[in-house]
């Protein structure tokens, strides 16, 4: 067997610490970029923040590497006089951890207990036929996917198949956040009448934000996970998965999914 050696390209993987009022709320391993729509997306999807009008100014911090050069790596979210985070964060932590060891009943309580009722009187219909042209769609907006192979999309899209916005991200938690974020700072939320798609599995914690966000019907390349198909249910969310070219698979509130 040759022995090649040649340079590759590979996704830039750091770590990004939100802080509001200068005061650590969580650090996670993102992609660089959107770092302010991450960080406003990840607050009100968690439930830590109302309303992105209760940021007053955000800001990276001048935190500097190992070599003294500024790293980006810390994002600094200062409220209007009179908001406060809603949660205090390590409660939270607790109820969107996959790996906590959390009863997955009491998981979905809380969320609907925190974020209330609203996708489920949604009345938005699409047909399967555009549920998979949104996902080819997005394919052709992941321009960091095709140097890479290596990161995770989420794009927001109108009930006629318009692509409003497409985030990339190592993680794909960070790559709903930032698309949240994004809407937030549109003014843009709830985001009736909306389709969020994935380029991932569906797994509990991308249901949550897309409920959190008032997203009536998310859409995923990938499998969807046991607990997300429960939450779906339970708030009244259409959850779509395994989106191929020529089928798709329906796991909750399928009667949005108009067939010919």
């Amino acid at each position: 067997m040759a022995t090649i050696t040649r340079p590759d390209t590979v996704v830039v993987e750091e770590p990004l610490e939100i802080r509001v009022n200068g005061v650590s709320v969580t650090t996670s391993m993102r992609t660089p970029g959107d770092d302010f729509d991450l960080a406003i997306g990840h607050l009100l999807a968690e439930g830590l923040l109302r309303d992105a009008a209760d940021v007053r100014t955000i800001m990276h911090c001048t935190d500097l590497g190992p070599d003294g050069s500024p790293t980006f790596n810390v994002v600094d979210l200062n409220l209007v006089p009179g908001a406060a985070l809603l949660h205090e964060p390590a409660q939270r932590a607790n109820v969107t951890s996959s790996a906590c060891g959390v009863c997955g009943k009491q998981s979905i309580e809380d969320v609907l207990a925190h974020i209330g009722a609203g996708v489920g009187d949604d009345d938005l219909t699409v047909t399967p036929e555009s549920l998979i042209a949104m996902v080819a769609e997005l394919r052709t907006h992941q321009k960091v996917f095709e140097r890479t192979g290596g990161i995770h999309a989420a794009g927001l899209f109108t009930a006629d198949g318009v692509c409003r916005v497409v985030r990339e991200d190592v993680g794909r938690h960070n790559a709903v956040d930032k698309v949240i974020g994004w809407a937030a700072r549109e003014g843009l939320l709830p985001l009736t009448g909306n389709i969020l798609v994935v380029s991932s599995r569906a797994g509990f914690e991308i249901v949550q934000k897309a409920v959190a966000a008032g997203v009536p019907i998310v859409v995923a390349v990938s499998a969807a996970t046991s607990l997300a198909i429960d939450l779906a249910n339970e708030s009244g969310q259409t959850l779509v998965a395994f989106t191929r070219e020529t089928s798709l698979a329906a796991y909750a509130r399928p009667d949005r999914i108009k067939t010919s």
